[in-house]
């Protein structure tokens, strides 16, 4: 099912149902983020805002996109803040969506449904102030190679989203070549078991 779509039916239950990974990557983006200085903020994959509300904690202003218009309106419910404007964006078209220039933009649980890497962090590149920060929380690659991927039950059915595989390597040269450096590197397993594969990965970026 294409993202979009898929993202418009689940939004209905995504706060609620039984999800580690969302869980999971909200805790770890607290933990990455927590000694990072911002002000203003591009949220990449905002979704129903779960990791907004903690974001607008420290950020003066947030621009928070989604693709899904149904995860949008989930999100502007439970955000009332008028320091946080929510765009419907496809982030593989046009970056139209901006407001000048970051201090630190987040992807959360979003760039396995993205094929192109290049595109999307040369324009995060092109979104940075001098010295701004990039944070990317994704499914373990580890989990990928297994068959785990997006997906949420419906009355019609288990519904799989549209996913691609990138190697942490693959991550790491797309921010290296627009100009990103690489400031941490970490991985989060279920119930902190690191004797099994790790559920998300984390990857902290800084412009050059």
């Amino acid at each position: 099912m294409n993202t979009k779509q898929a993202y418009n039916i689940w939004a209905a239950q995504y706060d609620t149902n039984d999800n580690k990974t969302r869980d999971l990557e909200g805790l770890a983006l607290k933990l990455c983020l927590a000694r990072v200085p911002f002000n203003k903020v591009l949220e990449i994959g905002c979704g129903t805002g779960k990791n907004t509300e903690w974001l607008i904690g420290k950020a003066a202003m947030i621009t928070a996109v989604d693709l899904s218009d149904q995860m949008l309106a989930r999100a502007k419910d439970k955000i009332t803040s008028n320091r946080v404007e929510f765009k419907q964006a496809d982030i593989t078209a046009r970056w139209n969506f901006r407001d000048g220039l970051y201090d630190l933009v987040t992807f959360s649980l979003i760039l396995e449904h993205i094929d192109n890497l290049d595109y999307v962090f040369n324009q995060v590149s092109k979104s940075l102030n001098p010295e701004g920060y990039v944070y990317v929380g994704e499914l373990h690659p580890y989990k990928q190679y297994t068959g785990t991927k997006a997906r949420f039950d419906t009355e019609d059915g288990r519904q799989l989203v549209d996913c691609f595989n990138h190697n942490i390597s693959d991550f790491i040269q797309a921010g290296k070549k627009h100009g990103l450096t690489l400031v941490d590197v970490e991985e989060y397993f279920d119930d902190n078991n690191r004797t099994d594969i790790p559920r998300i990965l984390t990857i902290l970026f800084r412009k050059s």
